[in-house]
């Protein structure tokens, strides 16, 4: 595989050699999980489902409203960084987040196991066409994720993991995105080059970080509810595969 240039403050520290015809085809293409192609339930179905009791609307308000209030308490905060190199920082981090509400703290594990259980997930609208487009013109598909469990058994679930031949979970190499020792070992297990990889997810600096492993990235705009279409259909347009 291509070596990286070292870039010093201003740019690379050695001139590229000026590239030789258009850019290298699209071989492999790397998605994010949360957000790009599936989204978890809501987080008031969520937790009407781990209280397992009725829970009105102004009662729903307050226990969201303390959700987004523990965001900036230092110590749910702090359990967020390097959330995602093990599985037990991972789980350590949204379980401290989930205490933070009084209410929900007797239930904090649940709400984490319902991260962890795949029909909690939905996958986008498009996702499985989209996937199978891009598996039915070679292309080689894999999954980088920032995450703290097997992903492989929530794909299964829903029948999407046989177009992929790649699993980059962040627990498993004790490093989070961008990082580039995920996106290259994506490259290595499908056998394709970084320049003819294209890295798909909707966090700028996480996904868009592939670039700095000589990737090319797209960022989709964040937001997207579960089950709605997520617009993957721009990445067939990015790797080729036109509209037949």
């Amino acid at each position: 595989m291509s070596r990286l240039p070292v870039h010093g403050p201003e740019g690379p520290l050695r001139a590229a050699p000026a590239p030789q015809g258009p850019p290298a085809a699209v071989r492999a293409v790397l998605f994010d999980f949360s957000g790009t192609l599936f989204q978890i339930g809501t987080y008031a179905d969520r937790i009407r489902a781990a209280l397992a009791r009725p829970v009105g609307e102004a009662e729903m308000e307050a226990l969201l409203g303390g959700l987004e209030a523990g965001l900036s308490d230092p110590a749910v905060a702090g359990a967020q960084r390097a959330r995602d190199v093990s599985a037990r920082a991972h789980r350590h981090a949204f379980t401290t987040w989930y205490a933070s509400v009084p209410e929900l703290a007797p239930v904090a594990g649940a709400l984490y196991e319902q991260l962890r259980t795949p029909g909690h997930w939905v996958p986008y609208a498009d996702s499985a066409a989209v996937l199978a487009r891009l598996a039915g013109a070679g292309v080689a598909l894999g999954v980088v994720s920032d995450v703290g469990w097997d992903l492989r058994p929530t794909f299964a679930h829903h029948r999407l993991d046989g177009w992929l031949s790649s699993w980059a979970h962040s627990f498993e190499h004790g490093t989070e995105k961008p990082d580039p020792r995920l996106f290259l070992y994506a490259c290595r297990e499908l056998g394709v080059d970084p320049a003819e990889t294209l890295m798909v997810g909707d966090h700028p600096a996480k996904d868009g970080g592939a670039a700095g492993a000589g990737l090319r990235s797209y960022v989709l705009p964040a937001g997207a509810a579960p089950g709605q279409v997520r617009g993957l259909d721009a990445v067939l347009r990015l790797a080729g595969i036109g509209d037949g």
